[in-house]
């Protein structure tokens, strides 16, 4: 059974310590801007706030790029060129770019040097020279490689572009945005942090991970906390297991030495699907504000047990192989460019974890991602214990399809829910005789609401210079998922055998996965 459409009946606004109708005047200087970030996801995100009459009429945009000289015209049309070949952006309205092109500036240099940011702080004394005091507010966005977010952080709080500023002080403010990764181990996320807090008040800091952007992720703490018919069942004396999946139909692509030197854990579980796993199993809140929320994600991740130290670790790890997928044949991962011809950098990997507090202890938590699986796919599913009694008999179909609910992250972003019904057929004396088929209940974002989702930039720009913080990890919340992560990969690094198992493209990965599900009378769905 398939519900179409949903129609909400109504609508209405969460209140959150911060409340805007649009956001504060300011001057976003994006550090990087000349790069592939910028030109596919922060350009068309900027520019759809623009399109949305969401951004103030006081607000400016400065590019900060690299070798690259040119004039503040140039720089425009070349962030025009973007948006018309962009992805997310399906037409460029003339009114909103002129609107946005005549508050766009343009300068550049070695972020490594000091003399670099004397020019910034010249660009920035000529944009804010016509603007009240209160309205000099500045976020600038590290879109630029990790390996120089300290030495820009450094050179930002030095030169005063970006002062250190407690959270009782009126405005205007200074943000600073650092996107993934946030260090490469524990001990680095942990020196990137002290690096960082010795410059600035945390809540001028905002760590991005794009995908707590999206809408389906946030539907998430709605979905739990505002429907009080799931909550009594969200324990362990109800759900069997939980199983996330984060999958990709692509390879590596131009990525090569970033993923040599990542791998599908650090690139994946130590951020978005720890992420997402604190979202399923945390606490409510006592109130949807950033700190609230994130104490309480902090509190799933301070649980999880360490999976090393109780023999093997409840890992799998593959390395995708040449295969078809979508009617495509697919190389070897060891034959894309940039990769050692002997590399073991796994591309797959399926985790168990425990989570060891009164509401999930005994509950596995089976996480997997992926390259070149067989379906794009993101979703958290959420699988409910059979009934004490089978009085209908239906051990096997509760085998092969248990109750189940599952919150779709991308792509067809959703709901759905699967129980058992009675067949249509003639009645039957005996109630063992009785025919019992699955069926499904299913809500979907673009059906019910008819329009596309905003792209999580969107929603990330906007909460920035806002100053919500929801969605954004703290501190302790980064150093806590690398407490679980960072001994995992230190012990891989230094195991006897690194031979890495190897699975079709177009496949689920390797069948030794179904090894971590061994005993518990599961699969992966």
């Amino acid at each position: 059974m398939t519900i179409p459409r949903v129609t909400p009946v109504a609508k209405m606004s969460v209140a959150t310590s911060v409340k805007r109708e649009r956001t504060d005047p300011c001057t976003a200087v994006i550090m990087g801007a000349g790069g592939d970030l910028m030109r596919r996801k922060l350009m068309p995100a900027i520019y759809y706030l623009a399109a949305q009459h969401l951004l103030p009429e006081d607000f400016s945009l400065l590019g900060v790029g690299g070798r690259d000289q040119m004039e503040h015209e140039q720089f425009a049309a070349l962030m025009l060129d973007a948006l018309e070949h962009s992805d997310e952006v399906k037409k460029v309205d003339k009114e909103a770019w002129e609107w946005l092109s005549k508050r766009m500036w343009y300068t550049n240099g070695d972020l490594s040097q000091a003399e670099v940011y004397d020019g910034i702080r010249r660009c920035l004394d000529e944009i804010e020279a016509s603007k009240p005091a209160k309205n000099r507010n500045r976020l600038f966005y590290l879109a630029i490689p990790p390996s120089v977010f300290e030495t820009t952080v450094e050179h930002l709080s030095a030169s005063g572009l970006a002062p250190r500023i407690t959270p009782d002080v009126e405005p205007p403010w200074a943000r600073v945005v650092i996107e993934k990764p946030f260090g490469r181990d524990l001990e680095t996320a942990q020196e990137l942090n002290r690096i960082v807090l010795e410059r600035f008040d945390e809540h001028q800091i905002y760590r991005i991970d794009h995908y707590l952007g999206k809408e389906s992720v946030q539907n998430v703490l709605v979905f739990r906390f505002a429907n009080p018919i799931f909550e009594p069942l969200w324990n362990r004396q109800y759900i069997k297991d939980v199983h996330i999946t984060v999958s990709e139909t692509v390879g590596i692509e131009t990525r090569g030495k970033y993923y040599e030197e990542a791998g599908i854990i650090r690139d994946m579980f130590q951020n978005h699907l720890l992420q997402l796993m604190a979202l399923a199993a945390m606490e409510p809140p006592i109130a949807f504000t950033g700190d609230e929320v994130r104490d309480e994600k902090v509190k799933v991740l301070r649980s999880v047990r360490p999976l090393i130290g109780q023999g093997d670790p409840p890992v799998v790890l593959g390395q995708y192989a040449a295969g078809k997928i979508n009617d495509e044949q697919a190389v070897d991962y060891r034959e894309e460019k940039d990769v050692d011809p002997f590399s073991v950098t796994p591309t797959f990997a399926a985790i168990r974890f425990s989570i060891d507090n009164c509401r999930w202890r005994h509950v596995p938590f089976y996480l997997r991602s992926g390259k070149r699986l067989a379906k794009r796919k993101s979703e958290i599913a959420i699988r409910f214990r059979p009934p004490p009694v089978l009085m209908f008999g239906q051990a096997e179909l509760e085998a092969r399809c248990p109750s189940i609910l599952v919150l779709r992250v991308q792509p067809d972003e959703g709901i759905s829910l699967r129980f058992q019904v009675k067949t249509p057929g003639a009645e039957k004396e005996l109630t063992q005789n009785l025919e019992i088929s699955p069926v499904d209940m299913d809500f979907s974002y673009d059906k019910a609401f008819g329009a596309d989702t905003p792209p999580a930039y969107q929603t990330l720009l906007l909460d920035i210079m806002i100053g919500d913080q929801t969605l954004f990890t703290r501190s302790d919340e980064v150093e806590a998922a690398w407490h679980v992560i960072d001994p995992l990969l230190k012990y891989l690094e230094h195991r006897k055998t690194r031979e890495v198992l190897k699975y079709p493209a177009g496949t689920w990965g390797p069948t030794e996965a179904d090894e971590l599900m061994r005993g518990a009378h599961s699969h992966w769905r």
